[in-house]
C-alpha cells in the first residue's frame, strides 16, 4: 500500500509549519505511533528551513512524502543552485554554535538521510523512517490487504532532469 502527499509551497518560512502539520494530521489519522510522527515532524522541519536558507529569494519548494507499506518516505526538493551533501553532519557542530545542527538532527531522527545535488536542478533531502503503527489503525489494515507497490514515493532522476535552470541572483 503506497500513500503519497505532495506539496509546491513558495520558499517563505510560513510554509514550514503548514507541511510539517499536514504531514502530522495525515500521519496521525493513519495511526502511526505519535513519538515516531514527532520525529519525521522534526526532521521534515529541519530539511524544510534548511531549504529557506540556501535557496534563492524567489524560488518554490516541494515536499513529497509517502507511506510504502511500513516505511515514511519524504524528499523536499529545492531548485537552487545544487551543492555537495555528501559529508553534511557526519562531523560534531560545535556546541557554542547558533547553528548548523539541523543535519545532525536529521540523521539522529530518521533511519536514513541522502542528499542529492544537480547544479542545474537543485538538491533533493531524501529522508526515510520505518514506522510503527498503533493497534488497529487505518493503514495497517490497508497495509495488510493490499499487494506489494509497484513503486516507492521517492523520486528519481528523471523527475528532476527537466527540471527549470535556477535562477541567477
Amino acid at each position: 500500500m503506497e500513500i503519497k502527499l505532495s506539496l509546491a509551497l513558495p520558499r517563505d518560512e510560513l510554509s514550514v509549519p503548514v507541511v510539517r502539520r499536514l504531514l502530522k494530521q495525515s500521519m496521525d489519522v493513519l495511526g502511526v505511533e505519535p513519538d515516531v510522527t514527532a520525529d519525521i515532524e522534526l526532521a521534515l522541519t529541519e530539511a524544510c528551513t534548511n531549504v529557506l536558507e540556501h535557496s534563492q529569494e524567489d524560488d518554490e519548494y516541494e515536499v513529497s512524502a509517502g507511506i510504502d507499506g511500513d516505511q515514511c518516505v519524504i524528499e523536499v526538493i529545492d531548485r537552487g543552485s545544487g551543492f555537495d551533501g555528501s559529508l553534511l553532519g557526519l562531523e560534531h557542530a560545535d556546541g557554542a554554535a547558533e547553528g548548523g545542527r539541523g543535519i545532525q538532527l536529521m540523521r539522529a531522527l530518521v533511519d536514513r538521510v541522502e542528499f542529492t545535488s544537480r547544479p542545474s536542478a537543485g538538491t533533493v533531502v531524501h529522508l526515510e523512517k520505518a514506522l510503527v503503527w498503533r493497534e488497529g489503525s487505518i493503514i495497517q489494515h490497508w497495509t495488510e490487504t493490499a499487494p506489494e507497490p509497484q513503486h516507492g514515493p521517492w523520486s528519481d532522476d528523471e523527475t528532476l532532469k527537466d527540471a527549470p535552470e535556477p535562477t541567477q541572483a
